[in-house]
């Protein structure tokens, strides 16, 4: 007679039979090829809803806070998206993942950074100053820079203002306290101008400014692109004043987190740089990659076409390993616009505007240097940006140029002598080398000019040799390219006083230092 089999003995055999084919199936996914392909398409197919339970874990997830914007690509490039996924070379590389957030409006982005809904969030350096302070409770570092502005910020104007001269008296439209505030500045000071001498017409973005010049209710406004050539298709002799292609070191953008955020996922976050780092340079190299940086952006940017995306790539400078070395100064050979000098600099001029009260904690607070110094990334992909190579142009075309902005600065020389004293080089250090440095992309001009005492072929002559002792005094000291300058000596045919007093032959004995137009 048969035995019938105890209920332990049947959950037993049912345990064998189950381990026997997980055993089996495991074998399949990891040892055969139909295996590994039913593994990868698993993968793939929960790639944009982050289908690993790994990605499902909030501590495994990395958000950046961004806006709509062609200067992060190098992350979201690398990332393979916006979405965490993993397919993401942030996972395959370094096991974790990583999200974009595009939050456009900025009080909002600010809000989700303080409820850590985003770890990393965008700013730019020039109008970090305005809101440091109201972020202090949270102890926010710039951990890297993102990307400089080249063409991605704009100054329209209408028909008649054709340099930072004619804006004297005029409306300009802008958004205060944004990188388009810090631009117009930095070009009024460029032209002897300050904001005293023009109408602000406030307005709550670069957007609204645009549509505030298209109704023609401005002379001229600080817009985004592609809004400038919107600008110049509805106001009929409009123009580009000027943009971030010449002024090409005022506007950066960084990424900020919380200091103890940074502290506690040190290693994470170094990665993170790092990739970020190699996908900027990997689209700087070719021009495929940038195609599909772009593709990508305009799949997560509403109402973009990949050729808009692309555009927008192409009106920034993507930072790079050796860009950011510079960027926090830690390479010692560098001499152009650095972190501080930038944040320092635009600091002092919105307190003196009224825009910040008290002071703001020093550069040396608010700088994170550690990922970047940490971080060995080499191959000419990742230097830093090559300086712009000017050809040399002979003076009669040099003196055709057209002058978009001209900055006088008095000089003081000895009667008949054109060498610079230490208090001349000081006056040229204070009032010109942060302009040339910011708008490093741009010819200058550099015209001496004397007063009429004398014959004018010795003035004439004089005031060359002042004004090649200045150019040979940025070239030397400063490191510029000897080539950028244009050196022109004006003698007393261009006064800009009566040469009958002694105020006015003072203020005609003077050097102009002109940004020119290519």
């Amino acid at each position: 007679m048969a035995r019938r089999l105890t209920t332990f003995s049947k959950f037993a055999i049912t345990l064998l039979i189950v381990g026997g084919v997980a055993f089996i199936g495991k074998y399949v996914l990891d040892n055969t090829e139909f295996g590994q392909s039913l593994r990868n398409q698993g993968d793939q197919g929960s790639t944009k809803t982050t289908t690993s339970s790994k990605s499902q874990s909030k501590d495994d997830v990395i958000s950046v806070g961004v806006v709509t914007w062609g200067g992060y690509a190098g992350g979201q490039y690398f990332n393979e998206g916006f979405a965490a996924n993993t397919s993401s070379r942030f996972y395959q590389d370094y096991g974790f993942q990583v999200e974009f957030k595009v939050l456009d409006d900025f009080d909002a982005s600010r809000a989700a950074w303080k409820r850590d809904e985003v770890q990393l969030l965008w700013c730019t350096i020039d109008a970090f100053p305005t809101e440091v302070n109201g972020l202090k409770d949270f102890d926010p570092v710039v951990v890297w820079q993102a990307d400089w502005s080249r063409g991605g910020d704009a100054i329209v104007s209408r028909r008649g203002i054709n340099s930072v001269a004619d804006l004297k008296g005029k409306k300009i439209a802008v958004a205060e306290l944004t990188p388009s505030h810090s631009f117009l500045i930095w070009l009024l000071e460029a032209g002897g101008l300050s904001i005293k001498d023009v109408e602000i017409i406030p307005q709550s973005n670069a957007i609204d400014a645009a549509e505030v010049f298209k109704a023609q209710r401005v002379d001229a406004a600080v817009v985004w692109s592609p809004d400038d050539e919107a600008c110049l298709r509805a106001v009929p002799g409009s123009r580009v004043l000027e943009s971030t292609r010449s002024a090409s070191n005022i506007i950066a953008d960084v990424f900020i987190a919380k200091r103890g955020f940074v502290e506690a996922n040190k290693d994470r976050m170094r990665q993170l740089y790092e990739g970020w780092m190699k996908g900027a340079a990997e689209i700087n190299a070719s021009d495929t990659n940038k195609r599909k940086a772009a593709r990508i952006l305009s799949e997560n940017f509403p109402g973009f076409s990949e050729e808009d995306t692309y555009s927008a790539i192409n009106n920034v400078r993507l930072c790079t390993h050796g860009d950011n070395l510079n960027f926090f100064a830690l390479n010692t050979d560098y001499q152009g616009v650095t972190g501080n000098s930038l944040y320092t600099r635009m600091a002092n001029v919105y307190r003196d505007l009224g825009f910040i009260n008290g002071g703001v904690p020093n550069w040396r607070l608010i700088a994170y240097p550690d990922l970047v110094a940490s971080t060995n990334l080499s191959g000419t992909d990742n230097l830093a940006e090559a300086e712009k190579e000017f050809t040399k142009l002979p003076e009669a075309e040099g003196r055709e140029k057209e002058a978009v902005a001209s900055k006088p600065v008095s000089i003081t020389f000895r009667s008949g002598e054109y060498q610079l004293d230490e208090n001349a080089k000081y006056i040229i250090d204070k009032e010109f080398v942060e302009i040339a440095k910011a708008f490093s992309n741009a010819r200058i001009r550099i015209e001496g000019n004397t007063d009429n005492v004398g014959s004018r072929a010795t003035n004439i002559s004089l005031s060359q040799k002042r004004a090649e002792a200045v150019k040979n005094y940025l070239v030397s000291v400063h490191k510029m390219p000897a080539s950028r300058f244009i050196v022109i000596g004006n003698g007393p045919d261009k006064p800009v006083a009566s040469n009958d007093t002694e105020d006015g032959r003072s203020r005609n004995r003077r050097t102009d230092f002109q940004i020119v137009r290519e």
